[in-house]
């Protein structure tokens, strides 16, 4: 009787130890499979911020002082101010239409152009083009300036940022790559930047008050 009861454990031994070397196995292979999914979305994520901190490093300085066509010359009438755009220099591939810079761009004369930075020099809102008075205006606080980028009235203590143009076979290129902004004169001239000094407050008269 014994022996017939160690023949029929025999195999249930057997299939037992089958079954937990499969579920091992089962186990291995998923945790495996995990480590490798865990990886992947680990690179994917640390692709962008890789970017951002080698960011600064990669780009020299010619990049951010390029030279970026406008387009051709006959796209922009003499007298008439145009809206343009230009890709940055030190975009990159992720940044998708934000890398886009807007500008205006304004022709004196057959051979004179002017390109302005959108950025109010107040606080760095967009500035709009009104062709009827011909005043560039701030939207923001009553900002205006000429059509020659000069201030008119408002907040702002200076006149529009403008970029460095050339004209070769043809196209406007302006010297991009420096973002204008209130606190540096970044013109893009033969110059270093300069700070501006915060607009003196004047005193007022107080016959008025009690």
């Amino acid at each position: 009787m014994s022996d017939l009861m160690n023949e029929s454990e025999a195999p249930n031994a057997e299939a037992s130890s089958e079954a937990k070397a499969d579920a091992h196995t089962r186990r291995a292979f998923l945790f495996k499979i995990s480590l490798l999914l865990n990886a992947g979305v680990g690179a994917v994520l640390a692709v962008p911020i890789v970017g951002f901190l080698l960011g600064p490093v990669r780009r020299s300085k010619e990049s951010s002082g390029s030279w970026i066509s406008l387009g051709n010359v006959d796209t922009f009438p003499v007298g008439e101010t145009r809206f343009a755009e230009f890709v940055s220099p030190v975009a990159n591939f992720s940044d998708g239409d934000t890398a886009k810079i807007p500008c205006w761009v304004r022709r004196a004369s057959s051979a004179k152009f002017q390109v302005f930075a959108v950025n109010c020099a107040h606080l760095g809102c967009p500035v709009r083009w009104f062709p009827e008075s011909r005043l560039f205006m701030c939207p923001c606080h009553g900002g205006a300036y000429y059509e020659n980028g000069d201030r008119a009235a408002g907040p702002p203590d200076r006149g529009l940022f403008e970029y460095r143009t050339r004209i070769e076979d043809g196209q406007l290129s302006i010297h991009a790559g420096d973002m204008p902004t209130p606190a540096t004169q970044a013109s893009c001239k033969d110059k270093p930047l300069i700070q501006i000094a915060p607009a003196t407050s004047t005193s007022r008269s107080n016959t008025w008050e009690s």
